[in-house]
């Protein structure tokens, strides 16, 4: 059954799925939808058109959908989706999108949301993210999925994270991350692959080989550039899946500069 704490404030034209629990002096805006199995403990703020997907659980004080920080924002009706089985802990912030960043902030499935991190308008965040203390994505970042971001850590508007990529504590990232790589630093660089994670996704180890082998190629060479790097290595290793992954992140826009071993646009 449904709990609603009598000190709580669910405003009318929320709709409220079964078995959602909402704890005390918990406030619930009017175009907020929990589905089934959502948890709100004491202390909870939600507010804008924002859906929170089943089985999540949001920890007290956390501020979820209220407006952007964006001074360009100008009351638009816009969004915040939050998917399934999250776990959003105490003091985190979530902002829904803007109208000239496609209006929606997305989060997915099964994601760690740590003490105080914080997800700004018109990001998209990937499933299986952790997020631990305090870290911050700025507007329009994209998070692939398996992205872990260490405490303090900041990641720069418009930045791309790719899948299975970790960045390190106190790491700001101001470029995008290939997949499965590893950034370290006060301004972030390329630090090696994320080969502890891999090893726990039981990939096969040929699989893990070619990727270093790739990896090598695109970062230890210094001929030409590294989009054609990742050209040519795209037409050697299109049957290598986890060298596909990361070649079509390269590849994908021709406008975008990369954390790397170096600087190198």
């Amino acid at each position: 059954m449904t709990e609603i704490h009598p000190t709580a404030i669910v405003e009318d034209g929320a709709v409220i799925g079964e078995n959602v629990r909402i704890g005390p002096y918990s406030i619930v805006g009017p175009d907020v939808k929990l589905a089934d199995g959502v948890t709100l403990e004491a202390h909870v703020a939600v507010a804008g058109h924002t859906s929170i997907g089943a089985g999540s659980h949001i920890f007290p004080f956390a501020s979820i959908g209220h407006k952007p920080q964006d001074l360009k924002f100008a009351g638009e009706v816009t969004e915040l989706i939050i998917g399934a089985n999250n776990q959003i802990r105490e003091h985190v912030t979530m902002n829904p999108g803007t109208e000239g960043g496609g209006g929606v902030t997305r989060v997915g499935d099964n994601c760690l949301f740590m003490v105080g991190a914080h997800v700004g308008h018109d990001c998209q965040v990937g499933n299986h993210a952790i997020l631990a203390n305090n870290a911050t994505l700025a507007g329009h970042v994209e998070l692939a999925d398996f992205v872990i971001l260490g405490g303090l850590s900041a990641v720069r508007q418009w930045s791309r994270i790719g899948t299975g990529a970790i960045v390190g504590g106190m790491t700001g990232v101001e470029f995008d991350v290939i997949p499965y790589g590893s950034v370290i630093g006060d301004r972030a660089r390329l630090a090696g692959l994320n080969l502890i994670g891999l090893k726990r996704k039981n990939l096969p180890r040929e699989q893990i080989h070619a990727l270093r082998a790739a990896y090598r190629a695109l970062f230890e060479n210094e001929e030409g550039t590294l989009r054609s790097r990742a050209e040519a290595l795209a037409a050697e290793q299109s049957d290598q899946p986890l060298v596909k992954t990361v070649t079509d992140f390269i590849l994908e826009k021709d406008d975008r500069r990369f954390c790397t071993p170096r600087s190198e646009d």
